[in-house]
């Protein structure tokens, strides 16, 4: 007499079958509709390489500026040279009035305006202080920051060849000079992002934000689809118990899981090693969080349809919460100078928990110990999230006059 295996095994068995079944189906409507497919293959794709693109230059150059000169001396052409020198900034217009260059301010062609004084050379010669006024647009914070600081590096430059030169003329020695025009000295040591890269700084940040929306979305598209075609007795049987209901949500989430996350080792590995970046950190541990938070992010979405079973309203949870999710993660604005209410919510998103993670290993090179609670918590929070979506759909596959909706 054959030796009944006992049911544990069995509905591990049966959970396995399930779920390639399940996986199996996804591939075929995958296949069967392009557009499904392109949201979690090359449409993010191309997304990140278009992303990578834009910040490639790693730091902006040669910001257009406009000058108002209204010495003409040679002390201002001398100034002007130095300008037109700096890396950073570019000389784009030289203005005959005070109204072509606010003219020129408004409509953004350029981004700040230089205005020498009339008696700038004079006033320097009768041995006292010329100002030298920078207009900005200060509503472009990243332009406005490094015109300021290119424009201040210039004009100090000059200020001290200046002093330097007339003490020079009265007899200082040239040591003595350099010890008395700087007496205290301050000693900066930039520890992360030494070259102030944007794209090690701004792209890889905004990288995994924008497959966070993607892959929010297709677990939302993907559960809200079924309920919205009326489909779900096709994917999870008619009287499903919760087993079923899992591994059919497995199975239709394994296929975006793994081309996004295809996607993101990519994009990863070829914004770090492909761009000639070494992290001191762990790259790999941080590939391995990424593929968690997508996880967890496709999740999210499976449980906003399972929940609402509606299609509409998954996709608007999702853009409630991914869109923001940048703005709200504390690498454009520190989390610690928000409002409380919006520091709740901030570390209420999961983005936030993994960008501090990139950052720990990528920027900052931190051991690992510090960053290793952070992928633990996040893959106990997509399984709870899963449980949460195959618990929720397990009452709506019973209740078919709920389904239909958009």
């Amino acid at each position: 007499m054959p030796i009944k295996p006992p049911a544990r095994e069995y509905t591990a068995q049966a959970a396995i079958v399930s779920v390639a079944t399940a996986a199996r189906r996804e591939r075929g409507l995958l296949l069967s509709r392009p557009w499904d497919l392109a949201l979690i293959t090359w449409v993010p794709a191309l997304a990140c390489l278009l992303l990578w693109w834009i910040f490639s230059a790693g730091l902006p150059t040669r910001l257009p500026i406009g000058l108002l000169d209204d010495d003409h001396s040679a002390l201002s052409r001398q100034l002007t040279r130095f300008l037109e020198a700096s890396p950073g900034l570019s000389v784009a217009v030289r203005y005959a009035d005070a109204a072509q260059a606010e003219r020129g301010l408004r409509s953004a062609e350029v981004y700040a305006v230089v205005r020498i004084p009339g008696d700038f050379a004079r006033t320097i010669k009768q041995g006292r202080a010329a100002q030298v006024t920078l207009l900005h647009n200060a509503q472009l914070g990243t332009h406005s920051g490094l015109i300021q600081r290119d424009v201040r590096t210039v004009v100090g430059t000059l200020s001290a060849g200046i002093e330097m030169a007339a003490r020079n003329k009265r007899g200082e020695p040239a040591q003595t000079v350099r010890v008395s025009m700087e007496p205290v000295r301050t000693g900066m040591v930039t520890l992360f992002n030494a070259s102030l890269d944007y794209e090690q700084f701004l792209a890889a940040a905004l990288l995994p934000a924008l497959l966070h929306i993607a892959a929010m979305t297709a677990g939302a598209w993907g559960v809200g689809r079924e309920l919205r075609d009326r489909s779900v007795d096709q994917w999870l049987g008619s009287h499903p118990d919760f087993l079923q209901v899992l591994a059919g949500l497995a199975g239709k989430l394994l296929w975006p899981w793994l081309g996004l996350g295809l996607v993101a080792t990519a994009a990863l590995v070829g914004i770090t090693w492909g761009r000639g970046w070494h992290p001191a950190g762990s790259v790999a541990w941080t590939c391995l969080a990424l593929w968690v938070f997508l996880a967890l992010s496709l999740g999210m979405g499976a449980l906003a349809a399972g929940a609402t079973r509606s299609l509409r309203t998954a996709l608007s949870a999702t853009g409630f919460i991914t869109a923001p999710a940048f703005a709200f993660g504390g690498v454009g604005f520190p989390i610690q100078s928000m409002p409380w209410g919006a520091q709740l919510w901030a570390q209420a998103l999961p983005f936030t928990h993994y960008i501090r993670l990139q950052m720990e290993q990528l920027q900052m090179g931190a051991p690992l110990a510090v960053s290793l609670a952070t992928p633990l918590w996040m893959f106990v929070a997509a399984m709870v999230l899963l449980l949460g979506s195959a618990a929720a759909l397990r009452r709506a596959a019973v209740q078919p006059a709920s389904w239909g909706k958009r």
